[in-house]
């Protein structure tokens, strides 16, 4: 099944039905390309980097504090 059109009173596309798989496909993507894009502007920022691990481990941190 392809993309449904929907139309105003003039036959003008003013909406779209399309298939529950191809939208939840969409939302993948653009999640994909926000994290490539907040990935892409990080790398431009040229700072410090730190590894993984030790953020992990400074976000638990925080969050045990923030609990106390």
């Amino acid at each position: 099944m392809g993309n449904q059109y929907i139309t105003n009173a003039k036959g003008k596309k003013v909406g779209i039905i399309l298939p529950l798989k191809n939208y939840e496909k969409m939302l993948e993507m653009l999640e994909e390309l926000e994290d490539i894009k907040a990935y892409d502007e990080a790398i431009s920022l040229n700072e410090e980097t730190v590894p993984a691990v030790d953020a992990f481990r400074e976000i638990e941190n925080k969050r045990r504090e923030l609990r106390d």
